[in-house]
């Protein structure tokens, strides 16, 4: 088809009753949209399932060797890090996004460029410039004008990579906060605390606010230059075609040409300067992972440090056990003891001896101090004052960490009714956040129900009953010492009663030793 047959069925093709339209429209139309259709589509494909594997990665490594609690209770200017589930969520989604944006508009414009930088190269000629012929003059203009605006826009907008990063951080903190309203509810009101609650919250948005203007400010003198920059893009290159044309070495048609294609060059080139602002954001979320990447590392080597735990024999044995906080300063001083299974032992001392630190360590999660712990081969539990609940129904919550296949409705059941629960029991299936909708002594019970499900062979119960009346908590160590007899139960309580029958320890300041 000649270029006069084009035009005359582009412009001229008038159909007839009964024909067909345009030859080759519909083909042309089904394709385009095809094509546009599955591009977006295979692009948020890639985009999912390359953020399902490096999420998936990042899980794995902050849930391995405990590093997630490790970060917990390491100050932030060491390995501690804000906010590690917005990270993980947030910054993980828009890393994998920004990604493949940058990188096809990137590979879009690397296209454009191979495609007329030889075109410009062949239209631009040469010109003498201080008795020195420069061929292909025009690219070379087009290559330091965007070199000098990719200068200038980094200069203008560097600050906004930090206050991008900033504005990640207070972000996250003011969606913290609220999640604790959300998560707390009853104590404040309780407290009547919603003032204060108001005053935090308010804050909290104030650095929000206070950084955003900062960005404002940037953003405003960084697109001051790149539309300033745009604009002279347009007819800086008739200025510098102009003598060739006024020499009569290109037509109007040629200096045009030379416009188009500097254009296409020029807008390649300073792709740097027009994505800047999608780059510090990029950046920044870069920074922030980097760091999560590194806190992690450093929490998985802390893992490897403290206490050693080892599992042999059939008696708890401490050897040099020496148990730091993370100042320094010392719980358990060079403790050794063995305590044989079989008989119950409690734990007693002040407040702040360190009776739940020693737990920490008994279970090998606590990082800071020297020594080791041999815990007797076999299943251990260990149920803190404060029980923790999983999301979803309420047995999974009873049998955790055990998996809900695992554990039979009956059993549930018979658990819940055991520690006077019997209300739950047609509720097994329902989805809850259980730790909000049950009581502090509910809770508790949950926990002791938990026990009896996993029947442990070591069984450490830190203040496990201390929300429940004196009756109810000797009930329910009856009902643990009935049902479990063949668990060692190590329990810290502060109640007399709850000590008959049981073997002593004391922990004073630095000092773990047998009272009976």
């Amino acid at each position: 088809m000649d270029s006069h047959t084009a035009i005359k069925l582009l412009f001229l093709y008038l159909p007839t009753p009964g024909s067909l339209p345009m030859p080759g429209l519909v083909e042309i139309l089904v394709v385009y949209v095809l094509i546009a259709v599955y591009a977006f589509y295979l692009n948020q494909m890639l985009q999912i399932k390359w953020r399902q594997w490096i999420t998936r990665h990042f899980l794995e490594n902050w849930l391995s060797d405990r590093a997630f609690y490790n970060i917990s209770l390491s100050p932030s200017a060491t390995i501690g890090i804000d906010n590690p589930d917005q990270r993980i969520s947030e910054d993980l989604r828009d890393f994998t996004t920004n990604s493949l944006s940058l990188s096809l508009d990137f590979i879009s414009n690397l296209v454009t460029l191979f495609s007329f930088v030889f075109i410009l190269y062949a239209i631009s000629g040469s010109i003498k410039l201080f008795g020195i012929t420069i061929p292909g003059y025009m690219l070379w203009v087009a290559l330091l004008y965007s070199l000098v605006g990719t200068l200038l826009t980094h200069l203008i907008g560097r600050q906004l990579i930090k206050l991008s990063f900033a504005q990640q951080k207070v972000e996250a903190d003011f969606r913290y906060n609220l999640i604790r309203v959300r998560e707390n509810p009853e104590a404040i009101a309780l407290y009547n605390g919603e003032d204060d609650e108001m005053i935090s919250l308010t804050e909290r948005f104030t650095a929000i606010r206070g950084n955003w203007w900062k960005i404002m400010r940037r953003t405003k003198a960084l697109n001051f230059f790149t539309v300033s920059f745009g604009q002279i893009a347009g007819f800086f290159p008739l200025i510098v075609a102009l003598p060739r044309y006024f020499s009569g070495a290109i037509k109007l048609g040629g200096l045009t040409q030379i416009q188009n294609v500097f254009g296409q060059v020029q807008g390649a080139l300073s792709w740097f300067v027009g994505a800047y602002p999608n780059l510090v954001t990029y950046r920044a979320t870069v920074s922030r992972l980097y760091g999560f990447q590194e806190a992690v590392a450093a929490a998985r080597v802390a893992s490897l440090s403290g206490p050693q735990l080892n599992q042999s024999g059939e008696s708890l044995t401490f050897k040099n056990l020496t148990i730091s906080l993370p100042d320094g300063r010392k719980l358990v001083d060079n403790a050794s003891l063995t305590l044989p299974p079989g008989q119950p032992i409690v734990l007693t001392g002040p407040s702040g001896a360190g009776k739940s630190t020693l737990f920490r360590a008994i279970a090998g999660i606590w990082p800071f101090g020297s020594g080791s712990v041999t815990r007797p081969t076999g299943s251990a539990l260990f149920l803190p004052q404060r029980p923790y609940f999983p999301l979803g129904s309420l047995k999974r919550a009873v049998v955790y960490p055990a998996l809900e296949s695992e554990v039979s409705d009956e059993a549930v059941i018979a658990a819940l009714t055991a520690v006077d629960l019997p209300t739950l029991t047609s509720r097994l299936n329902d989805i809850e956040t259980w730790s909000q909708i049950l009581s502090g002594g509910e809770q508790q019970r949950l926990a002791i129900a938990r026990a009896l499900i996993c029947k442990p062979n070591w069984l450490f119960l830190d203040e496990s009953t201390s929300a429940l009346d004196s009756p109810s908590a000797a009930r329910l160590h009856r009902l643990l010492a009935k049902e479990l007899p063949n668990t060692t139960i190590v329990a810290i309580t502060h109640r007399e009663l709850d000590m008959a029958s049981s073997r002593r320890l004391s922990l004073t300041p630095t000092a773990l030793s047998n009272v009976s």
